[in-house]
């Protein structure tokens, strides 16, 4: 019998892909690489859904868009494309229009001290997303530097 855990991470992993691959040819990516930045960003998404229950929402989020970044600047590489092309489809998933929504309602609702907190969560959760690609670039730049150095220094 399958287990109703393995049904619902197959369904989070084909509704991730299906959001991010859709978000791909909103932003004009070339057909070629639609199935590139659905994985991208089905992998942010099972990283989110594999890490939440043990870590805060935004830890979550920092390392899910952590590797969203990384799976990111692997496929550009590859398939000699920007960055952005996958990273934008990939974080997809992982951003809080739901919360932001749910925010958004409760101060219309007159509910403020819930807004706020729901404000605050979604603000939270979209700067760790910032900071998961940043960090991202950043040990990106640091390898290729450490690469760079290497030959350099094998030549003496």
């Amino acid at each position: 019998m399958i287990s109703p855990s393995l049904i619902s991470l197959t369904l989070h992993l084909i509704t991730s892909f299906i959001a991010s691959a859709a978000f791909g040819i909103l932003f004009n990516a070339p057909r070629r690489m639609l199935l590139q930045c659905g994985l991208a960003g089905m992998l942010g998404w099972v990283a989110y859904v594999l890490l939440a229950p043990q870590l805060d929402a935004v830890f979550a989020t920092v390392m899910a868009t952590f590797i969203v970044g990384v799976a990111s600047q692997l496929l550009a590489r590859l398939y000699k494309k920007p960055v952005i092309l996958f990273s934008v489809s990939g974080i997809i998933p992982l951003v809080p229009g739901g919360l932001a929504y749910d925010a958004m309602r409760q101060f219309v609702e007159s509910e403020y001290n819930l807004a706020v907190q729901l404000a605050a969560k979604a603000f939270l959760i979209s700067g760790s997303i910032a900071i998961g690609l940043v960090l991202s670039e950043v040990i990106n730049q640091m390898i290729i530097k450490l690469t760079l150095r290497r030959p350099a220094n094998s030549r003496k």
